[in-house]
């Protein structure tokens, strides 16, 4: 069966995949978190992911995670939806994260595939549908092979959207076919997980967006889906064009994007702090060059930003 229409965002439109805000001693920064927090959503973001990869959740501590979704919920009450990210590579930790995430406040969890293991499509549908099955959240799977070494096949995504809690994807597969295919035949929200892919996949039926680039222009990154809603598909195209120099520098440029969205943060005066190992901090001529880009962005599009 082909589903002819766009689901209903369960998640919001425009969400940020927010970092994880530290103090310079590299502690948990909960204050730092709720101000950022506080700041996307007042320009544009109405969901915010935490814990999730910007987020350095392979570096967070279960606790610092569950003590982020409640500082942040706290900062932002019921104005945005906040989804976290429990992905491990273990079933049974991932169980717990999601039933903590619930616990502290979260709206919805986000899904990652097992990583390192690699496990074979089955192995992996039963990940999804334990946790999907152990809390009362709705699900965001995350398909990210670039990272995981494994992808969600499109007719392993298929049959994971008969789960009633499996509501959303967080699509950075590359594969824009079979991304396609699963729009096509299921009514799974889907949401661009690369910045590059925010107009294209909205174009063909997304629900929105999780953007990394979101954290220094939230406004910018809801302008565009903003102009596409409202028809001006032209404009749409041209503040998706606009952002490309920032989006190729933050996240096309061979480091992470955690580096530089904390590298950008940080030089407009946003709380941030340093990465944590094995991640290095940005150099300074990385650091000017976002800077640089951020201004010209800003300047060309003071509306959307």
């Amino acid at each position: 069966m082909t589903s002819t229409h766009k689901p209903a965002p369960p998640f919001g439109r425009t969400l940020c995949a927010m970092i994880t805000p530290f103090t310079e001693g590299g502690a948990l920064d909960p204050e730092g978190a709720g101000r950022l927090a506080a700041r996307l959503v007042e320009e544009g973001c109405d969901g915010l992911v935490l814990n999730g990869t910007t987020g350095e959740s392979p570096t967070t501590t279960d606790a610092e995670k569950a003590e982020l979704i409640a500082a942040v919920r706290e900062a932002v009450g019921d104005r945005a939806t906040l989804v976290a990210g429990v992905g491990s590579s273990d079933t049974r930790h991932t169980v717990g994260l999601a039933l903590a995430a619930e616990q502290a406040g979260a709206d919805g969890v986000l899904v990652v595939t097992p990583y390192y293991s690699r496990p074979p499509q089955e192995a992996v549908a039963a990940h999804f549908l334990a946790v999907a099955d152990a809390s009362g959240l709705p699900v965001m799977l995350y398909d990210i092979p670039g990272r995981t070494g494994t992808r969600i096949e499109p007719d392993t995504m298929i049959r994971l959207a008969e789960h009633p809690r499996i509501v959303a994807v967080k699509d950075c597969s590359y594969d824009f076919l079979g991304t396609q295919k699963v729009l096509a035949r299921t009514e799974l929200a889907y949401y661009a997980g690369c910045d590059e892919h925010v107009l294209a996949l909205y174009a063909v039926g997304a629900a929105g967006c999780v953007s990394t680039v979101g954290n220094a222009v939230p406004a910018h990154v809801s302008a565009i889906l903003d102009a596409f809603d409202a028809g001006d598909t032209a404009r749409a195209r041209e503040l998706q064009l606009e952002a490309m120099p920032l989006i190729e520098a933050m996240m096309g440029a061979g480091l992470p994007g955690t580096v530089t969205t904390k590298a950008l943060l940080a030089r407009l005066g946003l709380p941030a702090g340093p990465v944590r190992a094995p991640l290095l901090p940005a150099g300074r001529e990385t650091a000017d060059g976002l800077l640089t880009l951020y201004g010209r962005l800003v300047a060309d599009t003071p509306g959307a930003v």
